[in-house]
């Protein structure tokens, strides 16, 4: 990118509109040389401040433009450090909290995009989401505010972040996500909510009590390991598979793969873990009493997300 891109985003700043054009020039500005600087993803998070009503174009180019600078930035790609965490964190909160849509928009898109995030990073997003729902303010309201009930661009969002790939456990619930899907519910129950809430709850909790979703991604010192590997000179796949042919093949496979292909442990265990998680253990069945306990009555949410439970692990809980 160039002086250019920050002078045209700096357009922004002026009269606080900005037009199709506008954010045309900035695409082709933004993706001259393929690269962004420190300095320019500030003129865009000064840019998106300035608008009165940024433009759903305007969104998904702060939201394009950022991810790619955030979530590509730091080798190896698609993961996001602690120190890169930390930065977005500060520049978009504001007293603890995000001010616009487009900001919340990119915290979801990073969380989505990138391999494995900094779990303060994921924890700060939900917090956000919960603020916004209990509370009735923050971004993802349109219109006039409302502190009761669970409107659907809430929904939408919660489960975009839940099941993020970037997540502590990527395609699959967390205890925190679990327990704060837990808090909205006791807090919204008896409220007029979106119809997409019900399957929110009981998919999500059901995801954490019965193990649902696949295995964590390589770390990120497994995947710099990976990619140090398939990027030295004569290493790589096409290098391992030449030496292979006057090689002993077990000694090779050991000698260049080492602990990386201790990557995935439990890859020949994955049937057999699928049929232990359908089950509730101990701990698992006392927390659901305690949250189920906690109101002193048996809502309706609760009685849906028993039902399911029931339905996959064959036995019914008695509370």
């Amino acid at each position: 990118m160039s002086m250019h891109f920050s002078q045209l985003a700096a357009q922004a700043t002026a009269d606080g509109v900005i037009g199709a054009d506008e954010i045309l020039s900035l695409r082709q500005a933004g993706w001259a040389d393929g690269a962004m600087d420190p300095e320019e993803a500030e003129s865009l998070f000064l840019a998106n401040e300035a608008l009165r009503e940024p433009s759903p174009e305007w969104r998904d180019f702060f939201v394009e433009a950022l991810t790619q600078f955030i979530v590509n930035t730091v080798d190896p790609k698609g993961y996001v450090d602690d120190l890169m965490g930390d930065e977005l964190i500060e520049r978009i909160s504001r007293d603890g909290r995000i001010e616009t849509m487009a900001e919340l928009e990119l915290l979801v898109k990073v969380l989505e995009t990138a391999l494995h995030t900094p779990a303060a990073l994921k924890n700060f997003a939900l917090t956000q989401i919960e603020q916004a729902v209990l509370h009735g303010d923050g971004p993802t309201r349109q219109g006039s505010l409302d502190p009761k009930g669970i409107n659907a661009a809430e929904c939408a969002l919660m489960r975009r972040l839940i099941f993020a790939a970037g997540g502590d456990r990527p395609a699959s619930i967390s205890r925190a996500e679990a327990e704060m899907l837990f808090r909205i519910k006791d807090a919204t129950v008896y409220e007029v909510n979106a119809p997409e809430w019900e399957k929110l709850f009981v998919q999500g909790v059901a995801n954490y009590l019965l193990g649902f979703g696949g295995h964590e991604p390589l770390s990120r010192d497994k995947a710099a390991d990976l990619e140090a590997f398939m990027n030295a000179p004569g290493a790589g796949i096409g290098g391992f598979l030449r030496r292979m042919l006057n090689s002993d093949i077990d000694a090779e496979i050991d000698r260049e793969f080492g602990s990386l292909l201790s990557i995935n442990p439990h890859a020949q265990d994955v049937a057999d873990e699928s049929e232990e998680a359908a089950r509730l253990d101990p701990a698992e069945e006392l927390w659901l009493r305690d949250h189920i306990d906690a109101d002193e009555e048996l809502d309706p949410l609760e009685k849906a997300l028993l039902a399911f439970i029931a339905e996959e692990t064959g036995e019914e809980l008695k509370v």
